[in-house]
Protein backbone atom coordinates (compact mmCIF):
# COMPACT_ATOMS: atom_id res chain seq x y z
CA UNK A 1 0.00 0.00 0.00
CA UNK A 2 1.27 3.32 -0.58
CA UNK A 3 1.35 4.75 2.92
CA UNK A 4 3.64 1.50 3.76
CA UNK A 5 6.57 1.49 0.93
CA UNK A 6 9.47 2.78 3.08
CA UNK A 7 11.95 1.92 0.53
CA UNK A 8 10.59 3.64 -2.14
CA UNK A 9 9.88 7.03 0.19
CA UNK A 10 13.45 6.91 1.31
CA UNK A 11 15.07 7.08 -2.27
CA UNK A 12 12.88 10.07 -3.27
CA UNK A 13 12.90 12.08 -0.17
CA UNK A 14 17.01 11.69 -0.69
CA UNK A 15 15.64 12.70 -4.16
CA UNK A 16 14.20 15.69 -2.90
CA UNK A 17 16.09 17.19 -0.97
CA UNK A 18 18.92 17.06 -3.39
CA UNK A 19 16.72 18.62 -5.86
CA UNK A 20 15.59 21.57 -3.61
CA UNK A 21 18.76 22.01 -2.45
CA UNK A 22 19.34 22.96 -6.23
CA UNK A 23 15.86 24.65 -7.48
CA UNK A 24 14.79 25.58 -3.85
CA UNK A 25 12.79 29.41 -4.58
CA UNK A 26 13.39 28.32 -8.08
CA UNK A 27 9.83 29.67 -10.50
CA UNK A 28 8.95 26.78 -12.94
CA UNK A 29 6.35 28.20 -14.97
CA UNK A 30 7.19 25.82 -16.61
CA UNK A 31 9.31 25.72 -20.27
CA UNK A 32 6.21 24.60 -22.91
CA UNK A 33 7.23 23.60 -26.04
CA UNK A 34 7.45 24.77 -29.39
CA UNK A 35 4.96 23.27 -30.57
CA UNK A 36 2.68 25.12 -27.93
CA UNK A 37 3.60 28.39 -29.29
CA UNK A 38 0.32 29.94 -30.28
CA UNK A 39 -3.07 30.09 -27.69
CA UNK A 40 -5.76 27.47 -27.89
CA UNK A 41 -9.03 27.69 -27.50
CA UNK A 42 -10.27 25.67 -24.67
CA UNK A 43 -14.05 24.02 -24.12
CA UNK A 44 -14.58 24.64 -19.97
CA UNK A 45 -17.10 22.01 -20.17
CA UNK A 46 -14.56 18.86 -21.22
CA UNK A 47 -13.28 18.77 -18.38
CA UNK A 48 -9.57 17.36 -18.17
CA UNK A 49 -8.30 14.79 -15.83
CA UNK A 50 -4.56 14.15 -15.47
CA UNK A 51 -3.21 10.13 -16.14
CA UNK A 52 -1.30 8.72 -13.38
CA UNK A 53 2.25 9.90 -13.53
CA UNK A 54 1.42 12.69 -15.53
CA UNK A 55 -0.06 16.04 -15.54
CA UNK A 56 -0.34 18.70 -18.59
CA UNK A 57 1.34 22.03 -18.37
CA UNK A 58 -0.19 25.14 -20.38
CA UNK A 59 0.96 28.39 -20.48
CA UNK A 60 -1.05 31.01 -18.91
CA UNK A 61 -2.65 32.63 -21.56
CA UNK A 62 -3.87 29.28 -23.01
CA UNK A 63 -6.55 29.06 -19.67
CA UNK A 64 -7.62 32.63 -19.60
CA UNK A 65 -4.72 34.14 -17.11
CA UNK A 66 -2.02 37.38 -18.10
CA UNK A 67 1.37 35.70 -18.04
CA UNK A 68 3.02 38.51 -16.37
CA UNK A 69 0.29 39.13 -13.49
CA UNK A 70 0.37 35.18 -12.61
CA UNK A 71 4.59 34.83 -12.61
CA UNK A 72 4.17 38.20 -10.50
CA UNK A 73 1.90 36.39 -7.80
CA UNK A 74 4.26 33.11 -8.11
CA UNK A 75 7.07 35.47 -6.87
CA UNK A 76 5.00 36.68 -4.40
CA UNK A 77 4.61 33.50 -2.95
CA UNK A 78 8.16 32.69 -3.10
CA UNK A 79 8.85 35.54 -0.94
CA UNK A 80 6.89 34.48 2.11
CA UNK A 81 8.78 31.52 3.23
CA UNK A 82 7.11 30.08 6.70
CA UNK A 83 9.46 30.74 9.59
CA UNK A 84 9.28 28.01 10.69
CA UNK A 85 12.38 25.84 11.19
CA UNK A 86 14.02 23.26 8.38
CA UNK A 87 14.59 20.88 10.89
CA UNK A 88 10.94 20.73 13.03
CA UNK A 89 13.03 21.89 16.14
CA UNK A 90 9.92 23.76 17.53
CA UNK A 91 7.95 20.81 17.43
CA UNK A 92 7.47 19.77 20.74
CA UNK A 93 7.55 23.28 22.44
CA UNK A 94 4.67 23.90 20.05
CA UNK A 95 2.32 21.02 20.56
CA UNK A 96 3.59 19.22 23.11
CA UNK A 97 5.24 16.04 23.96
CA UNK A 98 5.81 13.76 20.36
CA UNK A 99 3.56 10.15 20.24
CA UNK A 100 4.71 9.82 16.89
CA UNK A 101 7.12 10.15 14.20
CA UNK A 102 8.48 13.41 13.09
CA UNK A 103 10.92 13.77 9.67
CA UNK A 104 14.34 15.16 9.81
CA UNK A 105 13.57 18.19 7.24
CA UNK A 106 11.05 19.63 5.30
CA UNK A 107 10.94 21.16 2.13
CA UNK A 108 11.38 25.30 1.29
CA UNK A 109 8.25 27.34 -0.09
CA UNK A 110 6.93 25.06 -2.79
CA UNK A 111 3.40 24.99 -4.97
CA UNK A 112 1.50 24.74 -8.14
CA UNK A 113 -1.47 26.59 -9.51
CA UNK A 114 -4.17 24.35 -11.71
CA UNK A 115 -6.65 26.63 -13.53
CA UNK A 116 -9.15 24.84 -16.07
CA UNK A 117 -7.38 21.14 -14.69
CA UNK A 118 -3.83 22.18 -16.34
CA UNK A 119 -0.81 23.02 -14.11
CA UNK A 120 0.07 26.64 -15.22
CA UNK A 121 2.64 27.56 -12.27
CA UNK A 122 5.22 25.04 -10.11
CA UNK A 123 7.60 26.35 -7.92
CA UNK A 124 10.12 24.96 -4.90
CA UNK A 125 10.52 21.20 -4.18
CA UNK A 126 6.56 20.23 -5.68
CA UNK A 127 8.02 16.55 -5.48
CA UNK A 128 8.66 16.28 -1.55
CA UNK A 129 6.74 14.37 0.89
CA UNK A 130 6.35 16.41 4.09
CA UNK A 131 3.60 16.28 6.88
CA UNK A 132 0.79 18.02 5.92
CA UNK A 133 -0.56 18.92 9.28
CA UNK A 134 -3.89 19.48 9.99
CA UNK A 135 -4.95 18.82 6.27
CA UNK A 136 -5.42 15.76 6.65
CA UNK A 137 -8.54 16.88 8.59
CA UNK A 138 -10.21 17.43 5.01
CA UNK A 139 -8.74 13.87 3.72
CA UNK A 140 -10.30 12.71 7.04
CA UNK A 141 -13.79 14.29 5.99
CA UNK A 142 -13.75 12.71 2.87
CA UNK A 143 -13.95 9.62 4.28
CA UNK A 144 -16.14 9.96 6.55
CA UNK A 145 -18.01 11.20 3.30
CA UNK A 146 -17.44 7.79 1.77
CA UNK A 147 -19.10 6.13 4.55
CA UNK A 148 -22.09 8.38 4.61
CA UNK A 149 -22.27 7.30 0.25
CA UNK A 150 -22.17 3.94 0.73
CA UNK A 151 -24.46 3.48 3.78
CA UNK A 152 -22.27 2.52 6.70
CA UNK A 153 -23.46 6.23 8.44
CA UNK A 154 -27.40 6.45 7.92
CA UNK A 155 -27.52 9.66 9.46
CA UNK A 156 -24.84 12.33 10.57
CA UNK A 157 -27.26 13.14 13.35
CA UNK A 158 -27.30 9.14 14.62
CA UNK A 159 -25.29 9.29 18.05
CA UNK A 160 -21.95 7.50 17.23
CA UNK A 161 -22.59 5.26 20.35
CA UNK A 162 -25.07 3.82 17.77
CA UNK A 163 -22.57 2.33 15.42
CA UNK A 164 -19.69 2.48 17.89
CA UNK A 165 -19.73 0.14 21.36
CA UNK A 166 -16.26 0.34 21.98
CA UNK A 167 -16.56 2.46 25.68
CA UNK A 168 -15.71 5.64 24.10
CA UNK A 169 -18.95 7.01 24.10
CA UNK A 170 -20.67 5.27 27.03
CA UNK A 171 -20.76 8.40 29.43
CA UNK A 172 -23.88 10.77 29.74
CA UNK A 173 -21.70 13.07 27.94
CA UNK A 174 -20.22 10.78 25.26
CA UNK A 175 -23.45 9.23 24.27
CA UNK A 176 -24.85 12.30 22.96
CA UNK A 177 -21.88 12.97 19.99
CA UNK A 178 -23.00 12.56 17.03
CA UNK A 179 -20.80 11.95 13.50
CA UNK A 180 -21.86 15.75 12.86
CA UNK A 181 -21.00 17.20 15.78
CA UNK A 182 -17.49 15.35 15.28
CA UNK A 183 -17.32 16.37 11.70
CA UNK A 184 -17.71 20.25 12.80
CA UNK A 185 -15.98 19.93 16.04
CA UNK A 186 -18.25 20.72 17.93
CA UNK A 187 -18.70 17.04 20.13
CA UNK A 188 -17.48 18.53 23.31
CA UNK A 189 -16.31 14.51 23.48
CA UNK A 190 -14.78 13.91 26.89
CA UNK A 191 -11.80 11.68 27.47
CA UNK A 192 -8.21 10.35 27.27
CA UNK A 193 -6.99 8.75 23.50
CA UNK A 194 -3.39 7.94 22.75
CA UNK A 195 -1.94 9.49 26.46
CA UNK A 196 -4.02 12.77 25.32
CA UNK A 197 -6.94 14.54 27.35
CA UNK A 198 -9.34 16.00 25.83
CA UNK A 199 -8.77 19.33 27.76
CA UNK A 200 -5.63 20.68 26.43
CA UNK A 201 -4.22 20.80 30.24
CA UNK A 202 -0.60 21.17 30.95
CA UNK A 203 2.45 22.78 29.19
CA UNK A 204 4.44 18.69 28.58
CA UNK A 205 1.84 17.04 27.16
CA UNK A 206 0.22 20.41 25.29
CA UNK A 207 2.93 22.37 25.00
CA UNK A 208 2.67 26.27 23.59
CA UNK A 209 -0.96 25.07 23.03
CA UNK A 210 -2.02 24.52 26.11
CA UNK A 211 -5.82 25.89 27.87
CA UNK A 212 -7.19 26.74 30.34
CA UNK A 213 -9.60 24.29 32.37
CA UNK A 214 -13.19 25.10 31.38
CA UNK A 215 -16.84 23.36 31.74
CA UNK A 216 -17.72 20.86 29.16
CA UNK A 217 -20.69 22.24 26.91
CA UNK A 218 -23.35 20.19 25.24
CA UNK A 219 -22.30 18.24 22.19
CA UNK A 220 -23.36 20.30 19.50
CA UNK A 221 -23.31 23.85 21.36
CA UNK A 222 -20.19 24.99 21.20
CA UNK A 223 -17.37 24.95 18.92
CA UNK A 224 -13.49 24.29 19.27
CA UNK A 225 -10.36 23.16 17.24
CA UNK A 226 -9.53 19.75 19.09
CA UNK A 227 -7.28 17.48 17.90
CA UNK A 228 -7.84 14.60 20.80
CA UNK A 229 -11.42 14.54 19.78
CA UNK A 230 -10.61 14.55 15.78
CA UNK A 231 -8.48 11.41 16.82
CA UNK A 232 -11.59 9.89 18.44
CA UNK A 233 -13.54 10.36 14.99
CA UNK A 234 -10.24 8.90 13.11
CA UNK A 235 -10.54 5.69 15.69
CA UNK A 236 -14.15 5.64 15.10
CA UNK A 237 -14.71 5.27 11.78
CA UNK A 238 -11.33 2.88 11.68
CA UNK A 239 -14.06 0.36 13.78
CA UNK A 240 -16.84 1.55 11.30
CA UNK A 241 -14.92 0.53 8.09
CA UNK A 242 -13.15 -2.46 9.78
CA UNK A 243 -9.89 -1.80 7.46
CA UNK A 244 -6.84 0.64 8.37
CA UNK A 245 -8.19 4.03 7.25
CA UNK A 246 -4.91 4.39 4.91
CA UNK A 247 -6.36 1.38 3.29
CA UNK A 248 -9.74 3.07 2.74
CA UNK A 249 -8.28 6.37 1.52
CA UNK A 250 -5.72 4.51 -1.08
CA UNK A 251 -8.93 2.20 -3.11
CA UNK A 252 -11.37 4.77 -2.25
CA UNK A 253 -10.11 8.12 -3.51
CA UNK A 254 -6.05 8.17 -3.42
CA UNK A 255 -5.53 5.60 -6.40
CA UNK A 256 -8.73 6.48 -8.37
CA UNK A 257 -7.34 9.79 -8.96
CA UNK A 258 -3.99 8.48 -9.93
CA UNK A 259 -1.69 9.46 -6.84
CA UNK A 260 1.56 8.91 -6.59
CA UNK A 261 3.02 5.98 -4.10
CA UNK A 262 4.59 8.22 -2.22
CA UNK A 263 2.18 9.42 0.35
CA UNK A 264 1.86 8.06 3.74
CA UNK A 265 -0.71 8.04 6.36
CA UNK A 266 0.47 7.32 9.70
CA UNK A 267 -0.79 7.02 13.33
CA UNK A 268 0.84 6.92 16.65
CA UNK A 269 2.82 4.70 17.61
CA UNK A 270 0.81 3.41 20.52
CA UNK A 271 -2.34 3.81 18.13
CA UNK A 272 -2.97 -0.11 17.85
CA UNK A 273 -6.40 -1.57 18.38
CA UNK A 274 -7.26 -5.20 17.16
CA UNK A 275 -10.37 -5.21 15.05
CA UNK A 276 -11.60 -8.89 13.67
CA UNK A 277 -8.33 -10.42 14.73
CA UNK A 278 -5.88 -8.19 12.73
CA UNK A 279 -4.26 -5.24 14.52
CA UNK A 280 -4.69 -1.49 13.23
CA UNK A 281 -3.31 1.71 13.53
CA UNK A 282 -5.59 4.28 13.80
CA UNK A 283 -4.25 7.71 12.59
CA UNK A 284 -4.57 11.26 13.00
CA UNK A 285 -6.40 14.25 12.27
CA UNK A 286 -2.81 16.25 11.72
CA UNK A 287 0.79 16.02 12.71
CA UNK A 288 0.44 18.44 16.29
CA UNK A 289 2.11 15.07 18.10
CA UNK A 290 3.63 13.58 15.01
CA UNK A 291 2.43 11.20 12.38
CA UNK A 292 -0.28 12.36 10.42
CA UNK A 293 -0.61 12.33 6.46
CA UNK A 294 2.67 12.86 4.60
CA UNK A 295 2.19 13.77 0.98
CA UNK A 296 4.05 15.54 -1.76
CA UNK A 297 1.85 18.98 -3.35
CA UNK A 298 1.07 17.17 -6.65
CA UNK A 299 -0.73 14.52 -4.71
CA UNK A 300 -2.72 17.58 -2.61
CA UNK A 301 -3.27 18.97 -6.15
CA UNK A 302 -5.03 16.03 -7.54
CA UNK A 303 -6.95 15.75 -4.12
CA UNK A 304 -7.77 19.70 -4.72
CA UNK A 305 -9.01 18.79 -8.10
CA UNK A 306 -11.04 15.86 -7.36
CA UNK A 307 -13.14 18.16 -4.68
CA UNK A 308 -13.16 20.97 -7.61
CA UNK A 309 -15.12 18.61 -9.81
CA UNK A 310 -17.90 17.92 -7.81
CA UNK A 311 -16.14 14.45 -6.69
CA UNK A 312 -16.18 13.35 -10.06
CA UNK A 313 -13.02 11.66 -11.89
CA UNK A 314 -13.44 10.97 -15.36
CA UNK A 315 -16.56 8.64 -15.25
CA UNK A 316 -16.52 7.57 -11.83
CA UNK A 317 -18.24 9.47 -9.07
CA UNK A 318 -15.93 9.22 -6.58
CA UNK A 319 -17.68 11.22 -3.69
CA UNK A 320 -21.36 12.16 -3.73
CA UNK A 321 -22.08 15.88 -4.76
CA UNK A 322 -24.19 15.78 -1.78
CA UNK A 323 -21.73 15.60 0.32
CA UNK A 324 -19.52 17.84 -1.22
CA UNK A 325 -22.38 20.41 -0.77
CA UNK A 326 -22.94 19.42 3.01
CA UNK A 327 -18.88 19.23 4.01
CA UNK A 328 -18.60 22.85 2.57
CA UNK A 329 -21.51 24.63 3.97
CA UNK A 330 -20.94 26.40 7.35
CA UNK A 331 -22.35 25.30 10.86
CA UNK A 332 -24.56 26.78 13.22
CA UNK A 333 -21.91 26.92 16.04
CA UNK A 334 -18.33 28.76 15.59
CA UNK A 335 -16.30 30.11 12.86
CA UNK A 336 -16.94 29.76 8.55
CA UNK A 337 -16.55 26.09 8.74
CA UNK A 338 -17.62 23.11 7.12
CA UNK A 339 -17.18 19.72 8.05
CA UNK A 340 -13.17 19.75 8.51
CA UNK A 341 -13.02 22.65 5.49
CA UNK A 342 -12.34 25.91 6.23
CA UNK A 343 -14.72 28.37 4.31
CA UNK A 344 -15.56 31.76 2.98
CA UNK A 345 -19.38 32.26 3.15
CA UNK A 346 -19.07 35.12 5.12
CA UNK A 347 -16.82 36.91 2.78
CA UNK A 348 -14.24 37.55 5.70
CA UNK A 349 -11.42 34.88 4.90
CA UNK A 350 -9.95 35.44 1.54
CA UNK A 351 -11.95 38.96 1.25
CA UNK A 352 -10.95 39.08 -2.48
CA UNK A 353 -12.08 35.55 -3.14
CA UNK A 354 -15.23 34.44 -3.85
CA UNK A 355 -17.63 33.19 -0.99
CA UNK A 356 -17.69 29.31 -2.37
CA UNK A 357 -13.91 29.09 -2.47
CA UNK A 358 -12.95 26.74 0.22
CA UNK A 359 -9.60 25.38 1.96
CA UNK A 360 -7.43 22.20 3.81
CA UNK A 361 -4.99 24.24 6.02
CA UNK A 362 -2.93 22.89 8.16
CA UNK A 363 0.37 23.84 10.32
CA UNK A 364 2.92 25.54 9.03
CA UNK A 365 1.42 26.42 6.53
CA UNK A 366 0.18 24.08 4.55
CA UNK A 367 -3.12 24.43 1.94
CA UNK A 368 -5.21 23.09 -1.15
CA UNK A 369 -7.11 25.96 -1.74
CA UNK A 370 -10.20 25.21 -3.77
CA UNK A 371 -11.91 28.06 -5.57
CA UNK A 372 -14.80 26.61 -8.28
CA UNK A 373 -15.77 30.20 -9.57
CA UNK A 374 -12.58 30.20 -11.27
CA UNK A 375 -11.65 26.91 -11.71
CA UNK A 376 -8.48 27.08 -9.28
CA UNK A 377 -6.72 24.44 -7.31
CA UNK A 378 -4.01 26.33 -5.20
CA UNK A 379 -1.50 24.15 -3.27
CA UNK A 380 1.06 26.29 -1.16
CA UNK A 381 3.05 24.73 1.31
CA UNK A 382 5.17 25.97 3.88
CA UNK A 383 4.12 29.72 3.76
CA UNK A 384 3.21 32.81 5.93
CA UNK A 385 -0.34 32.35 6.79
CA UNK A 386 -1.24 35.57 6.64
CA UNK A 387 -0.30 35.62 2.96
CA UNK A 388 -2.50 33.34 1.54
CA UNK A 389 -5.63 36.08 0.82
CA UNK A 390 -3.22 38.13 -1.06
CA UNK A 391 -1.62 35.14 -2.82
CA UNK A 392 -5.12 33.96 -4.01
CA UNK A 393 -6.64 37.84 -5.07
CA UNK A 394 -3.42 37.97 -7.38
CA UNK A 395 -3.81 34.67 -9.31
CA UNK A 396 -7.32 35.97 -9.17
CA UNK A 397 -6.50 39.49 -10.58
CA UNK A 398 -4.67 37.34 -13.50
CA UNK A 399 -7.35 35.93 -14.97
CA UNK A 400 -8.42 37.82 -18.10
CA UNK A 401 -11.20 35.55 -19.40
CA UNK A 402 -13.70 32.71 -18.19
Amino acid sequence: MPYARKSTLRSRAFVGRTMASIVAFTILLVAWPEARAEAQDLDPTQHYYPPTGDWERRRPDEVGMDPDLLAAAIEYARSQETSKPMDFSDQEEIFGTLLGPIPTLRAATNGIVVRRGYIVAEFGDTSKVDPTYSAAKSYLSSIAGLAVDRGLIADLGDPVSESIDDGGYDSPQNSKVTWHHHLQQTSEWEGELWGKKHDFVGSTAFGRGERQPRALQAPGSYYEYNDVRINRLALSLLRLWRKPLPEVLADEIMNPIGASDTWRYLGYDNANVQIDGRTMKSVTGGTRWGAGLWINSFDQARFGYLLLRGGRWQDRQILSEDWIRKATSRGPVGPDYGYLWWLDSEGKSWPNAPKTAFRAVGHGSNTVWIDPEHDLVVVWRWHQGRAASELYRRIIRSITSE
